[in-house]
């Protein structure tokens, strides 16, 4: 009934205009501020908690977008699924210990310890073997004579004063560092002497990670403070610390204890499929990222810019879509309104989709992907600040890409297309810092449509209140067009431009 109420609805349009059922127009005016400013609202809101990737806020905010999808009767994008799920990882510090001779140290006052590099482990010793700093490589060897085999080792932080900075300049060093040294002459465990305690107390949480299995695992590296160090060597410390350095082995009683967990956590790309007509083996992508920097403590950071307002631009391009096509002008080109996950950690979200794609990227003849469209760039000082948008990529893997965007711009949207980041020498590499360049390394045609960076970027101040959404529904209506355009043209876009650094 909805949809037959719907279909009535936009014939008695068409006929009151005299328009084409093909023509775009129609569909890209149901794109408007106030329906874009209702989404954004609710993706940057206080429920989704900044839907940092792996976090509670993240998976409420997918099952808003999947049930969104469903409501626009779109396809699972994801063969029997909305959403492609991949593994992210956390590990949790549940234990750090050192005690000397039945002394214990406390954490961050005198030890501390790199929760991502250290796994979890019990050594009880009864040597320490101080090896300088720790260095071995050409005629300089602080091991020499050092039995270290099966043994504790202690090393001064830095690096003699005799060591010439032309070798350190030239990274002539162990490319492992002191651990990989320290590991290779058979030590168990490396003890780090840290002039800086004590340390401020940090997380007990890692950053989250994509894969937990290491081509090499080193030994657990412990930074201890002075006192520690006085506590094994006692007034040869002071000596060592001086200058004058003696390797030496000390006896003491020493455990050293790390215990941590590892989370398995979930995130997910979320995916809605618009099929096609004649040409629906072939597809076009629309993408946002909707996960951002989340929850610190109390503070939400909400990401109404970036990417809330991509996010909802692919949500209303996407009922466009729909009701297009129920209106019986449906694209030729299948459609995937595609919303990604962990962009912020470094496009881990579109990186999964491209490595393990659901639809061919053969097939896929562009990604059009929008990452931040509904702010103003402060630095911006000419006559159409508030008329633009950033275009980044267009010319890069397809020369019919960029005639596509300027001749729509200039038919439907009349705004101010700036390349200014498309700039190969760009110093902020934009092309490089989003989705979309997962797709471009794949050798898929790509758009990128952003809007500067702004006071608020990645702070808390980033709210649904300061976008602009007169200008934000219109930059989201010639993503609209240009993918009206690539959707129904006879051909795919030509990859005839090799994809330059």
């Amino acid at each position: 009934m909805r949809k037959l109420f719907l279909l009535l609805i936009l014939l008695q349009v068409f006929f009151a205009r005299g328009q084409k059922i093909n023509d775009p127009k129609i569909f890209a005016d149901l794109i408007t501020p106030d329906k874009l400013k209702k989404q954004l609202y609710i993706i940057a809101g206080k429920d989704f908690e900044g839907r940092e990737t792996g976090s509670e806020g993240q998976r409420k905010a997918a099952a808003y977008i999947e049930n969104y999808f469903r409501s626009l009767k779109l396809q699972q994008g994801n063969k029997d699924s909305y959403q492609m799920r991949f593994p992210v990882y956390q590990d949790s510090l549940e234990v750090l210990n050192i005690s000397i001779d039945n002394h214990h140290f406390n954490i961050y006052k005198d030890v501390d310890a790199s929760l991502s590099a250290n796994y979890t482990s019990l050594i009880l010793g009864s040597e320490v073997v101080f090896a300088g700093y720790g260095i071995s490589e050409g005629a300089h060897d602080d091991y020499k004579g050092l039995d270290v085999k099966g043994k504790i080792v202690m090393v001064l932080d830095g690096y003699q004063p005799d060591v010439l900075q032309d070798q350190l300049n030239k990274n002539s060093f162990n490319p492992y560092g002191k651990q990989g040294t320290a590991q290779m002459h058979g030590a168990i465990a490396l003890l780090s002497i840290k002039k800086d305690f004590p340390h401020p107390e940090s997380s007990r949480k890692s950053i989250m990670y994509l894969n937990p299995f290491k081509a090499v695992n080193y030994i657990n590296t412990y930074y201890i403070s002075e006192e520690i160090a006085r506590s094994i060597m006692g007034k040869d410390y002071d000596t060592a610390k001086n200058g004058h350095v003696q390797p030496k082995s000390y006896n003491a009683n020493i455990v050293l204890q790390f215990i941590k967990s590892i989370a398995l956590l979930q995130s997910s790309n979320v995916m809605g499929y618009l099929e096609g007509t004649d040409l629906k083996d072939q597809l076009l992508i629309i993408s946002a990222h909707y996960d951002h920097l989340g929850k610190k403590d109390s503070t939400i950071y909400y990401g109404a810019d970036d990417d809330g307002s991509g996010t909802v631009s692919v949500l209303e391009i996407a009922s466009a879509f729909a009701q297009a096509k129920a209106a019986g002008a449906g694209p030729r080109r299948s459609i995937l309104f595609l919303a990604h996950s962990g962009e912020e950690e470094g496009l881990w979200g579109s990186q999964y989709y491209t490595a393990s794609p659901p639809h061919p990227l053969a097939n896929t003849t562009a990604d059009l992907n929008i990452d931040m469209i509904g702010r103003i760039d402060p630095t911006r000082k000419r006559s159409d600040t508030a008329n633009y948008i950033y275009v980044v990529g267009d010319n890069r893997l397809s020369s019919d890409l960029h005639p596509i965007i300027e001749s729509t711009n200039k038919k439907f949207t009349q705004l101010k297309l700036d390349y200014k980041f498309n700039d190969p020498k760009d110093p902020e590499r934009i092309f490089y810092r989003s989705d979309h360049y997962s797709f471009a390394s794949k050798g898929v045609p790509v758009v990128f449509f952003y809007d500067g960076s702004n006071k608020d970027y990645h702070k808390p101040t980033d709210t649904p209140d300061k976008i602009n959404y007169e200008l934000l529904a219109n930059r989201a209506k010639l993503v609209f067009y240009s993918a009206w355009e690539i959707a129904n043209r006879d051909n795919m876009l030509a990859r005839d431009i090799p994809l330059g650094d």
